[in-house]
């Protein structure tokens, strides 16, 4: 039985259709890109050089090994699935499939297979972002980033953002906390170091540098999050022994200085934010002159 031929990439649309050959029933978008634009799709085949990318692509690392990989098998197997662009002024933008874009400009092929579909910013940004989750090597680093863009650029709240990528609120709350850690610990992450609940643990530490400490310790010695969180807990228990230990000498400061002050024994007792000075006396006269030293009259 004869080998069926391999696709071509430079074959385009009109080469299918004319060519008597069925063409190919397009790819299903997922259930949240369906609703997010209109029904209306069009298949181009479109100069790589009319494509620009998304200035909101969520992805900012792209594995060069993994980028070849594709092009080899988009060399050997042709393009499954279009790229998804819009209209622009200049050309087309990149919504989704920029590693496919990529592969093919590895390859050095002029033209790709494009779906084209009507998006405003808004749309084009949340379908981007849809894209990426769905793959499972988007760092929590670049997740976050893509939340905090949707929020910020399109004057979204953490509700509103979490109904259209349907997600838990919770999840987009805690994936944007991320970026309140110091931007060494977010290149941990972007790399794999560490994990997003390394990450949320470390929140808890309020002190970067200490942060920064546990941070380069979990990594050392390989911790898993609960032994992250188990450092964090006796980081925080230091520190409170810490402070204690420093208002008890602040404590025993003052009663040393009252009682030279005063020539008699003082006692300094503070319990919490709350306390009292006590200054005995053993007669009348004593009690004048301690009077005298506060600068009462009798």
């Amino acid at each position: 039985m004869p080998t069926p031929p391999k696709k071509s990439l430079g074959r385009g649309l009109g080469s299918l259709i004319g060519g008597g050959v069925t063409k190919p029933a397009a790819p299903a978008l997922p259930v949240a890109i369906a609703a997010s634009v209109p029904p209306a799709l069009q298949l181009l085949e479109l100069p790589l050089g009319s494509i620009v990318a998304n200035p909101r692509q969520p992805r900012r690392d792209f594995d060069d090994a993994q980028i070849k990989e594709l092009a080899d098998s988009i060399r050997s197997e042709g393009l499954m699935q279009p790229i998804v662009v819009r209209k622009v002024k200049d050309g087309y933008e990149l919504i989704a499939g920029e590693r496919r874009f990529r592969a093919f400009k590895l390859i050095g092929q002029p033209t790709i297979t494009a779906r084209v579909v009507e998006a405003s910013d808004a749309s084009s940004a949340v379908l981007a972002l849809i894209e990426n989750l769905q793959r499972a090597d988007l760092n929590s680093v670049d997740e976050a980033l893509g939340f905090a863009s949707l929020m910020r650029d399109f004057n979204l709240t953490q509700d509103a953002v979490a109904e259209r990528l349907g997600k838990p609120r919770a999840t987009i709350a805690n994936s944007v906390r991320l970026l309140a850690l110091d931007p060494d610990i977010q290149g941990f992450l972007r790399k794999g170091q560490l994990s997003a609940g390394h990450a949320k643990a470390l929140l808890g530490v309020e002190n970067p540098a200490h942060r920064m400490l546990v941070a380069r310790l979990v990594i050392e010695k390989g911790l898993s999050v609960r032994a992250t969180e188990a450092e964090v807990r006796k980081l925080g228990a230091s520190k409170k022994g810490q402070r204690k230990q420093t208002v008890q000498t602040v404590v025993d400061d003052v009663q040393k200085r009252l009682a030279s002050h005063f020539a008699s024994p003082v006692s300094v007792v503070r319990k919490g934010t709350k306390g009292s000075i006590s200054i005995p006396f053993s007669s009348d006269d004593e009690l004048a002159r301690l009077l005298e030293k506060i600068g009462v009259k009798l």
